[in-house]
């Protein structure tokens, strides 16, 4: 079977759809426009399709990237998903933002003598989301919040290259190779660092893995992978509450 699959990235702030037949990505848009997600996604998806000629309920899922990632951009993405199978009664798909960058990463093609790689979503402050990973993608921990010191990654690093991806790699490069930049130090030259947003079309892989595997999410109480509760700011301006 080669299924049709609506593919939903909208875990940070790069909004991007694809559509795959099989093993092959027919269409994508992207945009990097702030705050684009909730007026950008559907339309996005519905360009797609009438370029191809097809209907929602052509297709046979709708995965979307789960996160951990923005908490407005997953809500918006998963809403978005949740209508789609709803109203054209197709199953929901779902993969992790991190796996989506580790299939980027293998794609684009890993830096001779790789070991590892951490796929990084950037969160608050000097704290990134990040899972270990060899250098074939196979998940070697769990997914978690890790505040990044000087010492982070140390035994990885000691041990070969490492590749730092996603949004949260660049913040990242200046702590873990110091002031003198990583340069080619025993151990910060092993650290390499692409500062990239995870994108629909590197959704593929994982996404036709999960549909081979039967894996469909309840659509109805399907929430996205936030990993953290959401904070809501109050504005100090007493005229902006």
């Amino acid at each position: 079977m080669h299924p049709r699959i609506i593919l939903i990235e909208t875990s940070t702030a790069l909004c991007s759809t694809a559509l795959c037949e099989g093993e092959n990505i027919v269409s994508t848009r992207v945009s990097d426009s702030p705050r684009a997600h909730a007026s950008m996604t559907a339309p996005f998806i519905q360009q797609m399709l009438e370029e191809r000629g097809l209907k929602v309920s052509d297709c046979d899922a709708v995965c979307l990237s789960m996160g951990p990632g923005s908490y407005t951009g997953l809500r918006v993405g998963s809403s978005t998903a949740k209508g789609l199978c709803f109203g054209a009664g197709i199953p929901l798909l779902a993969v992790g933002t991190l796996d989506v960058l580790v299939a980027q990463a293998l794609e684009k093609g890993l830096p001779e003598g790789c070991r590892y790689i951490f796929p990084m979503i950037d969160a608050r402050r000097m704290e990134v989301y990040t899972a270990p990973c060899d250098a074939s993608g196979k998940r070697l921990g769990e997914v978690a919040p890790t505040v990044v010191s000087e010492s982070s990654f140390s035994r990885e690093l000691s041990e070969g290259r490492v590749l730092f991806i996603g949004d949260g790699a660049a913040k990242c490069e200046p702590v873990i190779c110091g002031a003198d930049g990583c340069g080619d130090a025993a151990v910060g030259g092993n650290a390499v660092f692409r500062q990239e947003y995870p994108e629909a079309a590197s959704m593929l892989k994982p996404a036709l893995e999960a549909f081979s595997a039967g894996a469909f999410r309840d659509t109805a109480y399907f929430e996205p992978f936030y990993l953290k509760d959401f904070i809501a700011t109050v504005a100090k301006n007493p005229l902006l509450r």
